[in-house]
């Protein structure tokens, strides 16, 4: 059964839009409180410094599986009923993941917090892009990601301090009870989602994945500089919480960090209204140029606190601009395949994270943070040189 309410075509309601931006950014949340935690987490849990990652690849791997087979059924089911039942799931698993008492407890916990922490923040996302008309996308989908960003942001700052007052299993068990919350004012407030077109087979909608990524360069192209792009990101956050422990920051000290990089949400409708107004190439070249840049100052991390903050800020500013500006591109057309676009596009945003928090913590085992920066940097050049090769073919 389908709801067959449509929404208006004209610009939609600011409360609307900011329903979608909170929610997306509570359910991303889970996927990073484990980020401040991994120096206890390795050490309840017999892990090393470089074995530490695999809590971050591990769920990782989850939000891969949701992209793949949750994500696109978007495209398929009632949207509403299919975000409020994952958020239930989820709420469920969070509490299970408080109790893990051995390490393949852990990992599948943080597996299926990253399936349906996942499934739900890109399904708000294509619920929102479907929402909007075309003339504002770009705006909109801009507001849903810059919840994400502090969302993902402020998860660090609260597994911190939860975990400093309690341990990190109230971290979880907190974050349950918030999901719970949520349940209850998604389920008042959601709007009908819009009715799909032509109706696939779940096997058809899932083939169709393929089809769009071998004939939609835009796609692939804003898909390997997601993936790059989020390898930066997790090589700086997931090494970054190794040197601060041994300095002997708790974890409160650690999370807090987190609140500098919410600078980088702020920019994140004005990406949209850039590319909605045909500057996203523009917006693509200042943001991957920071991205490099941010890596002198965090070089120095270890050495003075101010760098720190300077390169959290350019870091995240130029993360989040990049990342909105793809979705801007991808989503720029009216389509009834939103949820299948952002499906492909984040399955990019999956491998990059999974691979960039595994060598971080490697390398940072090898060659301490000085060569974490290194690889930072490489991979942030990696995708400045990219992004210009393919600028001339790219259409926008």
């Amino acid at each position: 059964m389908r709801d067959t309410t449509t929404l208006p075509t004209a610009t939609l309601a600011p409360s609307l839009v900011w329903l979608f931006a909170c929610a997306a950014g509570l359910s991303v949340a889970n996927v990073y409180y484990a980020q401040p935690l991994l120096a206890t987490l390795a050490r309840e849990f017999g892990m090393t410094d470089a074995a530490s990652g695999m809590v971050i690849t591990a769920t990782q791997a989850g939000c891969a599986l949701a992209l793949l087979l949750l994500v696109p059924l978007g495209d398929m089911l009632n949207r509403r009923r299919l975000t409020l039942v994952q958020l239930g799931l989820l709420a469920l698993t969070l509490a299970a993941l408080a109790c893990a008492r051995s390490t393949a407890a852990l990992l599948g916990g943080m597996l299926l917090v990253g399936l349906l922490g996942t499934a739900m923040t890109q399904g708000l996302i294509a619920y929102a892009a479907s929402a909007a008309a075309s003339h504002e996308r770009g705006r909109v989908v801009g507001m849903a990601q810059g919840g994400v960003v502090i969302g993902l942001l402020l998860a660090r700052t609260l597994s911190g301090v939860v975990a400093d007052i309690a341990d990190w299993r109230a971290v979880y068990l907190v974050s349950a009870g918030i999901a719970c919350a949520l349940l209850l004012l998604l389920w008042r407030m959601l709007p009908p989602p819009t009715p799909q077109g032509r109706k696939l087979a779940y096997g058809a909608l899932l083939a169709s994945m393929l089809g769009m990524l071998i004939h939609n360069k835009v796609l692939r192209v804003r898909g390997v500089l997601a993936m790059l792009m989020f390898a930066v990101f997790n090589i700086f956050w997931s090494a970054l919480v190794l040197p601060l422990t041994a300095q002997g920051y708790t974890h409160a000290a650690i999370g807090a960090f987190g609140l500098v990089g919410v600078i980088g949400a702020l920019g994140a409708a004005r990406a949209g209204a850039l590319a909605d107004r045909g500057r996203a190439q523009w917006t693509t070249g200042a943001a991957l140029l920071l991205l490099l840049a941010a890596w002198l100052p965090l070089s120095f991390a270890g050495a003075a606190l101010w760098p720190l903050v300077v390169g959290i800020i350019a870091l995240d500013l130029a993360g989040q601009a990049i990342h909105v500006t793809n979705q801007s591109l991808i989503f720029k057309d009216d389509s009834d395949a939103h949820s299948r676009l952002v499906a492909c596009y984040m399955l990019f945003y999956a491998v990059g994270s999974g691979v960039g928090a595994i060598a971080a913590t490697s390398v940072y085992a090898l060659a301490g943070w000085h060569g974490v920066s290194a690889l930072g940097a490489a991979v942030s050049l990696l995708a400045l040189l990219f992004w210009r090769l393919t600028l001339p073919g790219e259409a926008v």
